[in-house]
């Protein structure tokens, strides 16, 4: 719920919020995506840490969102990482190995 409250936050009025889950590689890969203005990759790692906020920080949020997310993904053997949107934004990638 984190990942789809920040991308409709941070996505332009009118903008698009997508969400995808699949199998991929013998894992479970949830994906939210964004047209919002990203994460620049200097902040990238940064914003995994609690109460940091990527910059420039625009309202809402007390910084715990993300870095919680990240400890769902690795307290289930997951992995949690952002990269750049196709057409601008940010993709949120949460990685669960299964079996």
């Amino acid at each position: 719920m984190n990942l789809l409250d920040n991308a409709a936050r941070h996505s332009p009025v009118g903008g698009r919020v997508l969400l995808t889950a699949c199998e991929r590689d013998d894992a479970l890969v949830l994906e939210v995506s964004d047209e919002g203005p990203g994460i620049a990759a200097a902040e990238r790692e940064r914003v995994f840490e609690r109460f940091t906020r990527g910059e420039p920080a625009t309202g809402g949020g007390t910084g715990l969102g993300l870095a919680i997310a990240n400890e769902i993904a690795l307290a289930h053997a997951g992995a949690f990482s952002i990269t750049d949107a196709p057409g601008g934004g940010a993709r949120f990638e949460m990685r669960f190995p299964q079996g």
